[in-house]
């Protein structure tokens, strides 16, 4: 049972408005309840979901649905939350005085002005030494602390779930397969991985499809476990990291294929173009890219409303910024690159990001003990937002495939293809029962 010291006294305008509250949360399809600071119950009886307040100046933020002040309000201990997560979130959500994606689209004089300094904003946000300190910020909490709750590849991206699977394990297993199987990787070429995260798809794609991977990151806690199972796994020289940014890597090596991971979120709009003409200038030509990542929901807005990107902004992702997903296929075509196909994951992402929260859901006491309290309660309400998010189409899920056209129309399987993808889909498709590559191995 939550209970609340007397903290603040509840009193006039203050104690209206809770009142209001109390009889707005009554008609919410999940149950819910207001303690107030004086130790008054207010609302349904009984109630799955119980909002503790420590601070009556929250109550206003109740009133208007400021989901990211009340976030900010939960990590630093004036909010207290009782309850199923899910639970909590769907209050939350039903709380929103307007859909968070039309909340933060500017109209009229405002998208102008928008259109002026966005693109000004967002290139400063993302110089090199910017996006090191936000990507350490993020990745670098702790190792352990996300091994609790990623699956035991610590794949950190939409898993993908064919019909059969059941485990977050055989569906993360089933993207790198995916990502694979659209790369078309052949034994012997060379693989990049940009943002390569835990080396999961490096260490698939060399062991399962023989190439040779080469992946980089910015975060030093994962460069450093990537070392030890290149050690582990006996690949050395076969697969190799490095601790650097895209716009680092030199450009006197190509690469036949390249996979951005859940990358390009970090980029940032005003260097899109210049993130993929990189790409362009490493990719050889007639190879293949695979861009896997967020997208917006809405054509005009770079996060969502009611605060919510604010506060994963300061919490979780700093300089994060969605893109959607027409504006990514500009950015690649302006770049030089051809848009070969393109996959919506967004319900599979609403899953993998269950899965996510009800593991940490499950080992909290845990997260608490190899990290602090406020990043555990930042990363739960983070992963359960995001998870209703994908479901309610906030944000999308996109793997786009791209090639570098050769220039010559006999290249490729087909005449006029200029690249390895044959223009037909029969290599893309996943059977779990009868794939050997999503089997258990080692």
């Amino acid at each position: 049972m939550l209970t609340l010291p007397n903290t603040v006294p509840v009193r006039g305008a203050a104690n209206a408005t809770a009142e209001r509250l109390a009889a707005r949360l009554e008609r919410l399809p999940v149950s819910t309840a207001l303690l107030l600071p004086n130790g008054a119950r207010l609302g349904a009886a009984p109630s799955r979901v119980v909002l503790g307040l420590n601070d009556t100046g929250l109550l206003a933020l109740l009133a208007r649905g400021q989901l990211g002040a009340l976030a900010e309000a939960y990590v630093d201990g004036r909010l207290e939350l009782d309850g199923n997560l899910r639970d909590i979130c769907t209050v939350g959500a039903d709380l929103l005085p307007a859909d968070p994606v039309i909340a933060a689209t500017p109209n009229g004089p405002a998208r102008f002005v928008s259109r002026l300094l966005s693109p000004m904003r967002s290139r400063l946000r993302h110089s090199a030494l910017r996006d090191r300190a936000q990507i350490a910020f993020h990745y670098d909490v702790s190792n352990d602390f996300y091994a609790l709750w990623l699956d035991p590849r610590r794949v950190y991206s939409c898993a993908y779930w064919p019909r059969g699977v059941v485990t977050l394990a055989k569906a993360q297993e089933a993207k790198l397969e995916l990502i694979c199987r659209k790369l078309m990787l052949r034994p012997g070429e060379r693989l990049l991985d940009i943002g390569a995260g835990w080396g999961a798809l490096l260490l698939w794609a060399a062991e399962r499809h023989g190439v040779r991977a080469h992946g980089i990151t910015l975060s030093k806690e994962q460069y450093a476990h990537m070392q030890q199972l290149i050690d582990a796994r006996g690949l050395r020289g076969r697969v190799t990291v490095a601790l650097c940014d895209y716009r680092e890597l030199p450009e006197t090596e190509s690469y036949d294929k390249i996979a951005s991971v859940g990358m390009f979120e970090h980029v940032g709009v005003a260097r899109l173009t210049g993130y993929f003409a990189k790409i362009r200038r490493l990719l050889k030509p007639g190879g293949l890219l695979l861009n896997h990542g967020i997208s917006a929901g809405g054509l005009h807005n770079r996060q969502l409303g009611a605060g919510i990107g604010d506060f994963v902004g300061r919490h979780i992702f700093p300089g994060g910024e969605l893109v959607h997903i027409s504006q990514v296929m500009a950015a690649m075509a302006e770049a030089g690159l051809e848009g070969l196909d393109m996959e919506n994951l967004r319900p599979h992402y609403a899953r993998t990001l269950w899965a996510w929260s009800d593991a940490l859901e499950a080992r909290l006491e845990l997260a608490r003990r190899v990290t602090t309290e406020p990043v555990v309660r930042a990363y739960r309400l983070y992963l359960g937002f995001s998870a209703l998010g994908f479901e309610r189409g906030w944000m999308s899920l996109h793997q786009v495939l791209a090639s570098r056209p050769s220039g010559r129309p006999e290249d490729g399987p087909m005449r006029g293809a200029q690249s390895a993808h044959p223009f037909q889909r029969d290599h893309f498709t996943l059977n779990s029962h009868s794939n050997p590559h999503l089997q258990s191995r080692g």
